[in-house]
């Protein structure tokens, strides 16, 4: 296993290198002029002497400059004065790229934290219930919720949210961010989704294990239904759950993009939206940079907690051995 986790560790500045030099270029060719506020552009010779400073002259010579940054090569050289610099924002020009997302993650993490913890309370609790009586009728009512939940977008349940919750009933604050009550709405509103996704593949995992032959055999020694289950089927069912909570967690916790803005949650996803309509380069490359980190390390974790799990599962090879 410590020889997977270290080539894997190996293999993330590949990986996140391509990521961004593939973001680099959607970036660069999309319309839109980084050098207007506003609607209004700033005088030729200033918007000459911006791009000369932003290196905007030759995508080139600003992938380039960018690489030396973020790796560290030019603190090390004596080119910048901090390692893994991200630039300055191009829309923001009294902010650092670091400064934004230093001060937007810990929003990001929070309400992605909160609501992954929820949708696995929710998801879990619900799955079970379908899992373990395939085909009642509260099989039948959780996977129904669950299918409107994967349904609906999450503008149309955040929106429904603050009319009922914030505008009509007056339960907790309409949006902003500054107290723990700002948190629940956003929290709840994000976790739905996965929440829906966990319980479907919870469902039909569980579903599936308890027809095994090693079930029945758990069933004739006198174990009920839900010992059973729980001794030896959960473990199993459990896998599908564990390889989509990697990529969940990565981005719940980088923000929702709609869900931030609908409630005006100063998080990376509102920043990465306002950053692609200004095409802040240096924004949204360093907000891809963070997601694409956290995806690739998480994913890791998820491959070391199946071998956890289950130790049938050869890592190295990614098969399940047998015996």
């Amino acid at each position: 296993m410590t020889t997977l986790v270290v080539r894997r560790l190996l293999q993330v500045p590949l990986v996140v290198a391509s990521v961004l030099v593939i973001t680099f270029a959607l970036i660069w060719l999309i319309p839109g002029n980084p050098m207007e506020q506003e609607g209004r552009r700033p005088p030729p010779e200033i918007e000459r002497a911006m791009a000369a400073q932003y290196q905007l002259d030759s995508p080139a010579a600003f992938l380039g400059a960018y690489a030396a940054r973020v790796s560290g090569v030019g603190w090390v050289l004596g080119w910048n004065d901090r390692p893994f610099d991200l630039g300055p924002s191009m829309r923001h020009p009294d902010w650092t790229v670091n400064e934004i997302i230093a001060a937007g993650f810990p929003v990001s993490a929070t309400i992605g934290l909160g609501a992954i913890l929820i949708a696995l309370v929710i998801g879990t609790l619900a799955g079970l219930v379908g899992g373990l009586r395939p085909g009642s009728w509260a099989d039948g009512a959780t996977q129904s919720v669950a299918l409107v939940g994967i349904s609906l977008p999450s503008f149309v349940v955040g929106s429904l949210a603050l009319v009922l919750v914030c505008a009509k009933w007056r339960l907790l604050p309409v949006a902003g961010w500054g107290s723990p009550s700002h948190a629940i709405l956003p929290m709840i509103v994000l976790s739905l989704p996965f929440a829906a996704y966990i319980s479907r593949l919870l469902r039909f995992g569980l579903a599936e294990q308890m027809t095994t032959d090693h079930l029945r055999t758990a069933r004739a020694k006198g174990l009920s239904r839900s010992q059973a289950a729980w001794r030896h089927a959960l473990k199993n069912a459990l896998l599908p759950v564990l390889s989509y909570i990697g990529p969940a967690t990565a981005a719940a916790m980088t923000g929702s993009f709609v869900v931030e803005k609908v409630f005006a949650v100063p998080g990376l996803g509102r920043h990465f939206v306002e950053g692609v309509l200004g095409k802040d380069i240096t924004l949204v490359m360093g907000i891809v940079l963070v997601y694409a980190t956290m995806l690739v390390v998480l994913n890791l974790v998820v491959d070391v907690l199946y071998a956890w799990v289950d130790p049938r599962i050869d890592l190295a090879g990614g098969a399940t051995t047998t015996g």
